[in-house]
Parts: structure tokens; C-alpha cells; sequence
């Protein structure tokens, strides 16, 4: 059984690669995500199925107002945080969520039912380099995102306020 399961995350590791999934994942995905996420009370997150995830909460950089987005995460040790990737499933331009936690770093994040409070910083350098790493084994698509983008991919570190 650890086979087909190991084959199925390949299988979805290849899919969500492709230029196509690219197009229709950001208009899908996160309303399936916010849908379920809501009609279950913060409880399951479809996406978290295949990838630890959360609904983060931020402050519109714009307009002020709070704006939900489900994202895939990597939980660092000891549920001291999370690192946020702003892949946006390889296509050009940064994700607006990575916008908001520039303009207003304090956010709140929905995990496994909890809401947590969160304050997130943008990896430079050293530390970014090595969260790429984590992530690269964590994530092996995310290589293939960043290579079809010429702008850096944004990782935030959020941790609990």
C-alpha cells in the first residue's frame, strides 16, 4: 500500500509541475479550499490532504481588509512556525498574500482548527537559502516553479505572536 501511496504523490507532484495546472490551480484550489474550510468549522483543508496546510489571515496592503487564503506550508519543528511559500504555482507575478504580509506582517493563520495568532518575516540570504533547501525535499515542484519565473519566490517564516 506504501507504494501506490508513494506513486500517487508523485503522480500529483508531476501534475501540479505542469504549465496547465499553473493556469487553473489558483482559481480552483483555493475556493475548494475556503468552501470546505468554512463548511467545516476550520477543521479539514482539502488541499492539506497532500500538504500540511493553512488559512492565513492577512490585512489587505490596499484596502485594509482581512483576506483568507489557503496555502500549503512546511511546519518547522516543534510547531514553533510555519514557512510560507509564495510559489503561485509558478506563474509570473508574487502572490497578493505575500504583498499583504510585507505591508502588515501581524496575520493570523487557521491551523488544524486553531486560530493563531502570527507574525511573519521575509527570508533573505542565509536563511532563505536554507528554508529553499527544506523545502526542495519537502516539495519537489517547487523547483520547477521557480525555474518558469524570473522573479525570486517569496518564503516567510510566520511564527506565533
Amino acid at each position: 500500500m506504501a507504494g501506490f501511496a508513494g506513486f500517487g504523490v508523485r503522480l500529483v507532484q508531476k501534475v501540479s509541475s505542469t504549465r496547465g495546472f499553473a493556469k487553473v490551480a489558483p482559481h480552483v484550489v483555493p475556493a475548494l479550499d475556503r468552501a470546505v474550510h468554512r463548511i467545516t468549522r476550520g477543521k479539514v483543508l482539502l488541499s492539506a490532504q497532500l500538504l500540511p496546510g493553512v488559512v492565513l489571515t492577512t490585512t489587505g496592503a490596499r484596502s485594509g481588509l482581512p483576506r483568507r487564503t489557503p496555502l500549503a506550508c512546511m511546519p518547522e519543528e516543534g510547531g514553533r512556525g510555519w514557512i510560507l511559500v509564495g510559489s503561485n504555482f509558478g506563474r509570473t507575478d508574487h502572490p497578493a498574500w505575500t504583498h499583504n504580509l510585507l505591508a502588515h506582517p501581524d496575520a493570523t493563520v487557521s491551523w488544524k482548527g486553531e486560530d493563531i495568532p502570527v507574525t511573519a518575516t521575509l527570508l533573505a540570504g542565509e536563511e532563505r537559502a536554507a528554508a529553499w533547501k527544506a523545502l526542495l525535499v519537502f516539495w519537489p515542484p517547487y523547483a520547477t516553479y521557480q525555474a518558469r519565473v524570473e522573479r525570486e519566490i517569496r518564503i516567510f517564516r510566520i511564527v506565533r505572536r
